[in-house]
């Protein structure tokens, strides 16, 4: 069902006829606050966007390419390779039927991402809301294959913090026990966006958030970081940000993030 061969022998068809869209990145190590952040300065962000100025589907993630098809994931969702992607491996777990961004999560995508997890040590992400990063309305998980850049000498550099006091930004951290299902991570879910004041809206289409946050998880933990802006200036932050990896578009944000620190531009778009 999942497994990173599929993804690769997906990612060598869409390669193959021009559908995936790798962007070319140089990777930089900065240390802050004792975390090897990576950053990633951007090179080919220019072909992404003038991708997606051509592009004409209102739901690309619904009306996709079909050579970005990797597999059904279950009844409710399936996986798509991330067309404009910085990461190899880098997939979108996406809601079959429509459901918007900012909708909860439920127990069936806390389902889809277990069984990710279970076959591939890897990050999984989601993006709450525009201002924490989401750029397609559509409700998607992201997933990713560990180490984040073969360069880091972490797997997930933000780890070494996690659980810790040195984090000065609102977020609440979990570990997770072995084994748990997925209604026991969505429970464990609630309660880590109940922490960080993060409410359930209800609504005609379901139970939407109060308020824009990231969530991150690994096999191991979990952790909530709501969010009060989508940029620092002109770098866009999305939940990988505070895994410990960045990306900028130009040689100018590059020396920004140096001159800022990583740190404290992750402060900037979260909440002290």
């Amino acid at each position: 069902m999942f497994s990173l061969s599929i993804v690769q022998e997906a990612t060598r068809r869409a390669l193959a006829s021009g559908t995936l869209q790798p962007i070319e990145t140089d990777t930089i190590l900065l240390d802050d606050d004792g975390v090897p952040f990576i950053v990633r300065a951007v090179s080919s962000l220019a072909r992404r966007d003038e991708a997606r100025h051509a592009a004409v589907a209102a739901d690309p993630l619904g009306d996709f390419d079909p050579d970005l098809f990797v597999a059904d994931l279950a009844p409710s969702h399936y996986i798509l390779l991330n067309k404009f992607h910085l990461l190899a491996g880098h997939v979108l777990l996406v809601t079959r039927r429509f459901e918007r961004q900012e909708r909860l999560l439920t127990i069936e995508d806390f389902g889809a991402l277990i069984t990710c997890l279970s076959e591939v040590d890897g990050l999984g992400f989601y993006n709450g809301g525009m201002q924490a990063g989401a750029s397609q309305p559509r409700k998607h998980l992201q997933f990713v294959p560990l180490p984040l850049a073969p360069e880091s000498p972490d797997e997930v550099p933000m780890e070494r913090l996690l659980g810790g006091p040195r984090l000065a930004f609102r977020h609440a951290f979990s570990r997770i026990a072995p084994q748990e299902s997925a209604p026991a991570w969505h429970a464990l879910y609630r309660e880590l966006l109940q922490r960080v004041g993060i409410s359930a809206v209800a609504a005609a289409e379901g139970e939407f958030q109060s308020a824009p946050y990231n969530l991150l998880v690994r096999r191991t933990w979990m952790l909530v970081v709501p969010r009060s802006r989508a940029c620092f200036e002109s770098i866009p932050v999305n939940a990988l940000g505070f895994a410990g990896s960045l990306f900028v578009r130009r040689q100018v944000d590059l020396q920004r993030v140096r001159a800022v620190g990583p740190m404290q531009l992750l402060r900037a778009v979260a909440i002290p």
